[in-house]
């Protein structure tokens, strides 16, 4: 049986609805983030050096790090031909782009905008304070936010071609794009006018399999 080490609101949640569409055992070991920091709890680094979620641990022993890796080994090994394209056509290569698009180049503007957003909101002594909101303000306006809005539009573009981001079918680089999408639409400015970015939210949200995750994953604070 694989397990999963879960970090409440963290990318370990679609590693459970991966879990979910392929119908497979898994335990779930919970850890949650420290209510100041947001950080992980130490008791991670036990499971791997990064301290970082998610983390699954197969029944031979393997441990898997990283959203993209561990959405490629596990199909590979238990798929069964299940979520990922026949090798070699235009929509594996698709596949294989939108893996690594995710984390590569969706996500790093989005963490700067929550970065950013929680520097405005720090506590610090008040001489510091308006310099310090001016800088995080600044390089929101003329840096991150048009950054996320390139991307969204670049996405929505692509969802032109399919109902799906490989193409016509569900695979699992729709899995691993559901976090920045998420997290686009809880705070990088993603609304109805994407309607296919929010038509493809509606669908995932939709899956039998999504609901199970949410079920055994916990509250998650992107829905929100």
């Amino acid at each position: 049986m694989l397990t999963v080490h879960h970090l409440n609101n963290s990318r370990s949640q679609r590693v459970l609805w991966l879990l979910e569409e392929l119908g497979l055992p898994y335990e779930v070991v919970r850890y949650e983030r420290d209510p100041k920091t947001m950080l992980a709890p130490p008791a991670l680094k036990a499971v791997h050096p990064l301290g970082k979620s998610p983390v699954v641990v197969t029944e031979d022993g393997l441990v898997l790090a990283e959203s993209g890796a561990i959405i490629e080994t596990v199909i590979e090994r238990y798929g069964q031909g299940r979520l990922a394209p026949p090798p070699g056509g235009a929509e594996a290569l698709r596949y294989r782009y939108w893996l690594h698009y995710a984390e590569g180049s969706a996500m790093p503007p989005l963490l700067l905008q929550l970065m950013f957003g929680r520097i405005e909101q720090a506590r610090m002594p008040f001489f510091a304070r308006p310099i310090a909101r001016s800088i995080a303000s600044g390089a929101r306006k003329a840096f991150i936010l048009p950054s996320i809005r390139t991307h969204l539009d670049f996405m929505e573009g692509e969802l032109g071609k399919g109902p799906w981001f490989a193409g016509d079918h569900f695979t699992g680089a729709d899995i691993q794009m559901s976090f920045p999408v998420e997290a686009a639409r809880a705070r990088g400015g993603l609304d109805e006018s994407r309607p296919r970015l929010m038509a493809w939210l509606d669908r995932i949200h939709a899956r039998p399999a999504y609901g199970r995750a949410l079920e055994r994953g916990g509250p998650y604070a992107l829905l929100k």
